[in-house]
């Protein structure tokens, strides 16, 4: 399916502001899930948006920008893979043939990017020791303009070459390194739920990781009711511990 001009435009428009949202605001906008819904959306294909983000965010699990690293960015890969390969046989299974090369690829952006961004701080650090604080924020807000380029220029041009892209890159790419896309993206949601367990403190709520653990392996719950388990979980323990801090502070009262 060919996309449109104004289809191309305002999933450019979209990653670009995405990017800035990702820096400032983080209402949401930068989201992999999101994005993948919004591409959707606009491709008219919301069921294939839902797939992609939902797998491709199972992929970013654990990964974080710390220390200002580059990292792969789904968001930009969850709408290219949903636009370039919407309306194609077996859609969902070009996720990880684009979609894990696009997220790589975007780190070389990113890395441009804070290249870019480097020459207007300095301007900023120049103004900074003349005390003009209304150019301090120009640079600034000029600063952003290549951090929402490396994302809309890449997505704007490969839009514009459209599923050719994708059809071309199945002929290009050889057998063995599409086996490699399929093992890895069979191996990333593992590693991405590793690397979260290893965030949270597991082993002081062990019981819930064996209950869910339980309800899935050997009761074969969907993920949605083994989500609505942990959320009421959740819930009790939130409760409980409400409670807890209330009877406290009441008790310190009537000790004064």
């Amino acid at each position: 399916m060919q996309l449109e001009f104004w289809q191309v435009l305002l999933l450019t428009v979209w990653s670009g502001v995405a990017m800035l949202d990702a820096l400032s605001f983080n209402i949401g906008m930068n989201g992999i899930i999101q994005t993948g819904i919004f591409t959707g959306l606009i491709v008219n294909d919301v069921q294939l948006g839902l797939v992609v983000g939902g797998t491709l965010q199972s992929y970013a699990l654990g990964i974080g920008t710390y220390g200002g690293a580059s990292i792969p960015n789904w968001t930009t890969a969850a709408m290219l893979v949903t636009a370039l390969a919407g309306g194609m046989a077996n859609a969902d299974t070009y996720i990880t043939l684009i979609g894990v090369p696009i997220a790589a690829l975007t780190i070389q952006f990113d890395v441009l990017a804070r290249f870019a961004n480097t020459a207007f701080q300095h301007r900023a650090d120049t103004y900074a020791l003349k005390g003009d604080f209304k150019k301090i924020e120009l640079m600034n807000w000029l600063g952003t303009i290549p951090w929402s380029m490396s994302r809309a220029l890449p997505v704007f041009f490969a839009l514009l070459v459209g599923p050719d892209l994708v059809i071309q890159l199945t002929k290009v790419l050889p057998l063995w390194l599409v086996d490699g896309f399929t093992i890895a993206g069979k191996i990333l949601p593992a590693v991405g739920f590793t690397i979260l367990l290893r965030y949270l403190p597991t082993t002081r709520n062990v019981q819930y990781l064996l209950v869910g653990f339980v309800l899935a392996a050997y009761l074969s719950i969907p993920i949605l009711g083994v989500s609505l388990v942990g959320l009421a979980a959740a819930v009790m323990v939130f409760k409980k511990r409400t409670e807890e801090v209330q009877v406290s502070v009441k008790g310190d009262e009537y000790d004064e």
